[in-house]
């Protein structure tokens, strides 16, 4: 019997991202929207769908041998799990989640030490008490279900809520007082599993592919060819990833450039690396990037 990798896909708002997130590292993930257990195109691996805020508990435990989660709440769990790789993606960008102390745009409070002995809703109890004990500060923190915008000032004094763009809460007529803690999603490994060398392996696999694929995002190759005497004025144009590859081609007059770049940067770069000599450039795009 062929051995299986038990995988925990996130559920909520990290999937879409997550299974988009697998396809580009080479793996498609197929959803049913009421099935729990998502189809995979590799037989050595099953999936689940678990609430990311849950994934460390099941890793933890053996119920799954690997899983992505925010790095908000493994801490969050206070349990002890394997960090394979730090993967920075979110539901919508490609940078850190904050979660921020917030109050009401006309509330009187300026910093977190003025709200000592208030109410602090949120979901993530255990991270904010040890916030505000780290300053001193009495408060009561209560969990919160979800809609946690809504509740002050009648429900909480503040809220300590996750946020990418701030927007949500702008639209909530929310101020944000301070930072609590910067999460990342991170692939974690229960500690027996990533101790069984096959597992381990594949979870390797699975890590090296997903870092590469994220590294990948925003960047383009681009190749061209120039003439011997052209280079220096050309390689002056490039802001590479790394030294550009220059290859000789039969005619030894001209040379062959491979170079990675940020896409932002593509619109500027390839008219200028025109007026220095380039010719027959081609951009292409980039699924993995490994270091």
């Amino acid at each position: 019997m062929s051995q299986k990798l038990r995988l925990g896909i996130p559920k909520g708002s990290l999937q879409d991202a997550t299974i988009a997130l697998f396809e580009r590292a080479g793996w498609r993930i197929f959803a049913n929207g009421r099935s729990y257990f998502p189809g995979i195109d590799d037989p050595e691996i099953e999936c689940m769908l678990i609430r990311a805020q849950e994934m460390a508990r099941y890793v933890n435990h053996g119920a799954l041998d690997t899983g992505l989660t925010g790095s908000d709440w493994v801490a969050e769990s206070g349990l002890t799990v394997e960090s394979i790789a730090s993967l920075t993606y979110s539901k919508q960008s490609r940078q850190k989640v904050r979660w921020v102390l917030a109050v009401p745009e006309d509330s009187p409070y300026q910093r977190a030490e003025d709200l000592a002995n208030k109410i602090i809703a949120t979901e993530l109890v255990e991270a904010t008490k040890k916030y505000f004990v780290g300053k001193n500060v009495p408060v009561q923190v209560d969990f919160s279900w979800g809609a946690t915008e809504v509740k002050p000032p009648v429900l909480a004094d503040a809220i300590v809520e996750v946020t990418e763009t701030g927007s949500s809460l702008r639209a909530n007529r929310l101020r944000i007082l301070e930072t609590v803690l910067e999460s990342e999603t991170q692939l974690i490994a229960n500690t027996a599993a990533y101790q069984d060398p096959w597992k381990k392996d594949k979870i390797d696999k699975i890590a090296l592919m997903l870092q590469g694929a994220i590294a990948a995002q925003g960047q383009v190759g681009l190749m061209m060819n120039v003439r011997a005497t052209a280079l220096p004025a050309v390689l002056g144009v490039l802001p590479a990833l790394n030294s550009p590859t220059v290859s000789t081609l039969s005619d030894a007059e001209w040379v062959a450039v491979n170079t990675i770049l940020d896409e932002r940067t593509v619109r500027d770069v390839i008219p200028r690396l025109k007026a220095a000599g380039a010719s027959g450039i081609v951009e292409y795009p980039l699924n993995k990037i490994v270091f």
